[in-house]
């Protein structure tokens, strides 16, 4: 980096430096030009005065003079000419000074000469016979004062190179050094270093990008934590039913059973065996959820799937002598129907496992202007509320004494949650010990 900012300063010098040579140089060229017009134009006034005077004397003794001298007659024949020979130039009527001379007394003109290759600065004056008196100097006697500074400017070019590599080295340093001396650990400590303001921008860029680097390691940790906890909860949950059913086969295997105990130990290895095709089941689903796998969106209507969750359900509700009602309006929305039905079904097997006898469960579904909402009401053993932040964890049981009792993978509201979130809503808990638990879920038509 230092090597390209060395370049870049360096080179814009040079330029810059250029740029304002040729600039001068031009000035100086028009301000000479300007002023040998001035000088050509007193030179010819002083020299007609002296031919109206003199006459033909006072030309010959202009010899050495720097300036070309011609007179011409009133009808443009050359009298005399100083640089040529006058009876081989033409007729001098049609020029531009020669003209205007004739018509105002005074004439100037700037152009190539018919006689001369070079391009020449031409004033003529009129004299009081009627002829015109006309001096000319060549346009390189002004360029030749510029380049005759030639050797003075390339002296100045060799300094100004020199100087412009000393700058350009100086200024990369200072301006490379406080980057390379930036704490990294801490880039906001040159905050208040008012000699480097210019970097203070790139000092926030580096500090946010720091924090943001350590959120991202600290949410790569916690991922890693949650994972590792999952991966030795799932080994638990899943020794134990397979514990027994192993327990229960070894039982029948060695004919430890009698006749009549047979058909209830079947029936411990079926239940076994459904809890674990419930278990992976749920890890399915939620490791899908996890994963933004592709879901199958579409438009449907929430109350539909409420009923078929309820009525899924309601063996299971009668079975704990639970009653389960559900009311409300229809709420089109646009969702994946499965993980919807997910919400609906895990909410309401919840308030039935933690219901008393001859409780109740109430599914509401309303609407309103953002979109659905689900209430699912119980008058069940109720959360406390030190718990209530922690029911959403996977694995995670309030009362574990009870977890053998009312069965469950202890994932079903780690399901609700990430299942409420794909589809970009909310849920709250409201519940009081003893007296039953509210869950509600806000949902959006479009998730935006």
């Amino acid at each position: 980096m230092s090597k390209r900012i060395f370049r870049a300063i360096w080179t814009a010098s040079i330029v810059v430096f250029l740029a304002a040579l040729v600039l001068i140089m031009g000035a100086s060229y028009k301000y000479f030009t300007g002023v040998q017009q001035k000088q050509l134009k007193n030179e010819t006034i002083l020299a007609a005065q002296g031919v109206a005077i003199s006459g033909m004397d006072y030309l010959d003794d202009l010899e050495g003079l720097d300036y070309r001298v011609t007179w011409i007659n009133a009808d443009g024949t050359v009298i005399y000419d100083n640089s040529a020979n006058q009876d081989e130039m033409e007729n001098h009527i049609e020029r531009e000074e020669i003209q205007e001379a004739i018509v105002t007394g005074y004439g100037e003109s700037m152009r190539r000469s018919g006689t001369l290759s070079d391009k020449e600065l031409y004033s003529a004056v009129k004299l009081p016979d009627g002829s015109v008196l006309r001096l000319s100097i060549t346009q390189m006697a002004a360029w030749s004062l510029v380049l005759g500074l030639g050797q003075p400017i390339c002296f100045v070019i060799l300094i100004a190179l020199v100087l412009s590599l000393v700058l350009a080295a100086r200024l990369t340093k200072r301006i490379v050094e406080p980057i390379n001396n930036i704490d990294l650990d801490n880039p906001m400590a040159d905050m208040d270093a008012e000699e480097y303001q210019e970097i203070v921008p790139l000092l926030h860029r580096i500090h946010s990008q720091k924090e943001q680097l350590i959120r991202n390691q600290k949410e790569i940790e916690k991922t890693a934590l949650i994972r590792q906890e999952f991966s030795a909860n799932v080994s638990h949950e899943l020794k134990t039913p397979l514990h027994a059913i192993s327990g229960y086969a070894e039982l029948l295997e060695n004919e430890m059973v009698k006749e009549g105990d047979i058909k209830p130990f079947a029936g411990k290895i079926r239940e076994e065996a459904n809890r674990m095709t419930k278990l992976v089941e749920d890890i399915i689903d939620l490791t899908r959820l996890d994963s933004g796998g592709i879901m199958q969106w579409e438009d449907c209507d929430l109350y539909r799937i409420a009923e078929n969750a309820v009525d899924s359900l309601e063996a299971v509700a009668a079975a704990k002598d639970v009653e389960i009602k559900l009311c409300g309006e229809s709420a089109p929305m646009h969702g994946v129907p499965q993980q919807l039905y997910s919400i609906i079904y895990n909410l309401c097997d919840n308030a039935i496992k933690y219901n008393h006898l001859g409780g109740s469960v109430h599914v509401e579904i309303a609407r309103n202007a953002e979109g659905a909402i689900l209430r699912v009401t119980d008058t069940g053993i109720g959360i406390p509320e030190e718990s209530r932040e922690r029911i959403f964890e996977r694995f995670y049981r309030v009362d574990k004494s009870r977890s053998k009792e009312v069965g469950g993978t202890g994932l079903g509201l780690s399901i609700v949650k990430h299942a409420v979130l794909l589809h970009g809503g909310r849920i709250e808990v409201k519940s009081k010990m003893g007296q039953g638990t509210q869950f509600c879920v806000f949902l959006p038509k479009n998730k935006n």
